[in-house]
């Protein structure tokens, strides 16, 4: 599956079958959640919490490609991620964006 952050697919013409996204709330465990507290006090990359949000990325990145599948998609195009807080130590990850056929 094509991913783009662009709104094309350069040399294709394409139609648009409808926006697809993948969702996940994903959280680090307390022995982790202490440490990244205790990381504070020190300043630097808080390795626990990267780990965290990339791995929410890609379950979320994977959950839109299975959307956009469903619908007989070549690609998404327009793809972008947000992300919040949902409580401490919690957050919610959406990859999302338009699921194409090419022609």
């Amino acid at each position: 599956m094509l991913l783009l952050n662009i709104d094309y697919i350069p040399g294709k013409e394409i139609e648009a079958l409808g926006i697809v996204k993948g969702t996940v709330v994903q959280s680090k465990n307390f022995g982790k959640d202490f440490m990244a507290g205790m990381k504070t006090l020190v300043g630097g990359e808080i390795v626990g919490y990267t780990e965290m949000l990339v791995e929410a990325r890609q379950i979320a990145t994977k959950r839109m490609v299975d959307e956009a599948e469903a619908l007989g998609a070549d690609a998404v195009v327009n793809m972008r991620f947000g992300s919040s807080s949902v409580m401490q130590g919690a957050a919610e990850v959406i990859a999302y964006g338009t699921a194409v056929r090419c022609r």
